[in-house]
């Protein structure tokens, strides 16, 4: 990594635990730029105000999750060939994972940004609608494999059930740091997982 490159990481970094912790309306330029140990013009060389800062957030934040959820439903997979068992060990691993997190799951960018849309442009709402219809996606391929095998036992839509995921991890999220119990989130997915496997498992006769 070059030292440009290391420095844009080092802005990232700092402002995406700021934006965490208080939202991007709280976070300024200055305090980003105190907390990196640079200078103003060194930030605005690599972002040209706040929204292309949001926008590298959010672009970096899909990347993130996208490796580690190949990582993670990549190893539930080649643990069970059959996609419910798959899902259901997916989902076991990333209530874990979210547990062991210290302090608890430090927050979505995604879900700050919309929180504050009116902050920004109609890129970093586009890039952030992306990120959204990524989980959706995802989950709905996995849900769509599964119902291809077990017929369902409910009338639910598939995509209503893909965005369920994320409403229930962003809202395990919201939860756990309301209460001030970081263990929430990873309990909710948990609920999430229960509840995939009595709308997919075949009834005992």
């Amino acid at each position: 990594m070059s030292r440009g490159e290391e420095t844009r990481a080092r802005i990232l970094d700092v402002a995406q635990d700021s934006v965490l912790a208080k939202g991007f309306d709280a976070t300024s330029i200055e305090e980003i730029v105190a907390n990196a140990e640079i200078t103003k013009s060194g930030f605005f060389y690599h972002f040209r105000d706040k929204n292309a800062l949001a926008r590298a957030l959010i672009d970096r934040h899909i990347e993130v999750e996208k490796e580690l959820f190949d990582d993670l439903l990549g190893r539930a997979r080649e643990l069970s060939d059959d996609p419910l068992q798959g899902a259901l060990i997916g989902l076991k691993l990333l209530a874990e994972l979210i547990e062991d997190m210290p302090g608890g799951h430090p927050g979505c960018i995604v879900a700050t940004a919309a929180y504050q849309d009116r902050l920004f442009d109609q890129d970093v709402r586009d890039a952030n609608r992306r990120a959204v219809l990524g989980w959706r996606a995802r989950f709905r391929r996995m849900f769509e494999e599964i119902a291809q095998v077990y017929p369902m036992r409910d009338d639910v839509e598939l995509e209503h059930l893909a965005d369920f995921v994320s409403s229930v991890v962003e809202g395990g999220i919201v939860m756990a740091r309301a209460v001030g119990d970081p263990l929430i989130t990873s309990q909710q997915v948990m609920l999430l997982r229960s509840y995939i496997k009595l709308l997919f498992e075949p009834r005992i006769q």
